[in-house]
This record gives structure tokens, sequence and C-alpha cells, in this order.
């Protein structure tokens, strides 16, 4: 802007997943630039702690985003009390490590529906104002887009479907004047990617990637990615950037991901592969058992 300020600066930004990890970093960076932020996710008190430490106004509502009706009321909520969403962050996420087979069957299909439908269902409540403020979507993916991960069949179905929801609705919503960007992270130091490395077939998988590409980010750094990309309305954000460069490598990765992980399956005992099954992280276990 002409003044100085951040393009952000007085826009009411919506995150969801935002009690902690990189939720909790982008609603930071966010009210840092001058956004009025509104965080949305399963953990009040932490919900209630993050927005504490932020410059007013914002508002935080405890919200499961898989309940239409409870994300309906949340968007009346923020257009009370900060006004219409300039930009909304499908953040909230799950996983589930494990072999397909010996995952709760119930426990995949939260997984599904808390990354896939849980996404949807948050632009379907928010879109009303992004078409008033002709505003930014952002679909937050992952490199499990890329090359799906054995032992984490629910998790990369689900941002595989994140990811081609959000590239069908960006051809819909442009007619509009509304952006959509997809966020693709690789690793980063949240208690899921420390979940992730308990699991010894993960573990190996991370550990066969290149130098560079086994490296962890801060939450912090992975957050000030994505509001550079929010702030340009990009259409695809990386996170590190190096990743645009392997956009035209994808159709090598399943390949190459299938090939470590015969190898590494067939090194395991069958404690170690089945010894490490269910929700990985706080942030997911604070989901799974409250809804069951």
């Amino acid at each position: 802007m002409a003044d100085g300020r951040s393009p952000l600066h007085g826009r009411v930004a919506v995150v969801t997943g935002a009690a902690r990890g990189v939720g909790e970093a982008l609603a930071r960076r966010l009210a840092a630039e001058g956004a009025h932020v509104a965080l949305l996710g399963r953990e009040e008190w932490s919900l209630r702690r993050v927005a504490a430490e932020l410059a007013p106004p914002n508002v935080c509502v405890e919200v499961d985003v898989t309940d239409r009706a409870a994300l309906a009321h949340a968007a009346d909520r923020v257009t009370r009390e900060l006004g219409p969403a300039s930009v909304v962050v499908a953040n909230a996420g799950i996983a589930a490590g494990g072999p397909f087979a010996d995952t709760d069957p119930d426990l995949w299909q939260r997984v599904v529906d808390v990354n896939l439908t849980g996404s949807a269902n948050t632009v379907r409540a928010f879109l009303p104002q992004l078409g008033r403020t002709r505003g930014y979507f952002l679909q937050i993916a992952s490199t499990a887009a890329f090359g799906s991960a054995p032992m984490m069949s629910a998790y990369c179905a689900s941002k595989a479907g994140a990811e081609s929801y959000a590239q069908a609705l960006r051809g819909e919503l442009e007619p509009d004047g509304i952006g959509v960007g997809v966020a693709y992270l690789h690793w980063t130091g949240t208690d899921m990617v420390a979940g992730i490395d308990e699991h010894p077939v993960l573990c190996a998988l991370r550990r066969h990637q290149p130098g560079p590409a086994r490296r962890v980010h801060s939450p912090a750094r992975v957050a000030g990615w994505l509001t550079a990309g929010i702030t340009r309305r990009a259409p695809y954000v990386y996170a590190p950037p190096w990743l645009r460069w392997c956009q035209p490598l994808r159709p090598l990765f399943p390949a190459l991901v299938a090939r470590v992980a015969r190898r590494e399956l067939r090194a395991l005992a069958a404690t170690d592969l089945h010894g490490s099954t269910g929700v990985l992280g706080a942030g997911g276990r604070a989901d799974w058992p409250p809804h069951r």
C-alpha cells in the first residue's frame, strides 16, 4: 500500500485449525500484518490463549469443521464481530498412520471428513462473505498429494482430494472476483510430523529424501511463506519455495516412493509395522477421542 502498510491491514482473515501448529503461527503472522483474525478450531482453551496474545480486534470460535451448522454460526459471528472475511484459510487437518488394514475404519473416515469435507464446509460457510469482499480462499494441501506414502492412506487421499477440489473451485469462483490458492506444505515442525517420525516406514521414507528435502521448517517460517502468498493472492503457494520446481516431476514420485517403501517394508518385523497405528499428534488426539 502507498502508506507502507500491508495489503492485509484492516482485513478480516479466518484461519481454521488455529489452536496450534501452522494455524496458530499463521494467525499470529496475519495479526502482525494488521489483519483482524478469526481463529477457529477444536481446542477452545488454546484458541483463547492465542487470541489473548494478538492485537485486537479478533475472535475465537470453538468449532468442528465437519459440522456445517456450527460453521454457519461461526461465520455469522465473524461477520457480527469483525466484518465480512476477505481471507479464509482451510488449515484444519488431522492424520492417522499405520497399515490400512489395521486402521480403525471410523478413524480413516474421520481424517477424510476433516481434511477434505471440512475444507469444503469451510468455504461454503464463508463464500457469501468472500463474494462481498472479492476475497481469497487458501486451501492447505501437502506434498502428500505429490506422491502418496504407505501407512498414510487416509491423509494422502484427503490432501490429494483437497488439492483437486480447490483447483476445481478456482474456475468456478474466478468470474466472481474470488481468488483460490493451494498451499503445498512439506516437513513442518508440528506435533503431527513428530508422530510421523515415530513410525519406522515413514521415518525411512524421509531418511531417503535428499538433504534439503529432509529439512524440517518451523511453523513460524511456514506461516511467513503462506502470508506472502495470501498477500499476492497466489494460485499456488509452496512451503518451502523450492517445491515449485517439483511440480514437473510429480509423475515420477509415486514410483520412487513405492520403491523405497517396498525395501523398508521387507526389512521390518511385523511388530514394528503394526505397532504405531492410530491418530498422529496432539491436535489429532484432541479431535479424535472427543469425536468418538
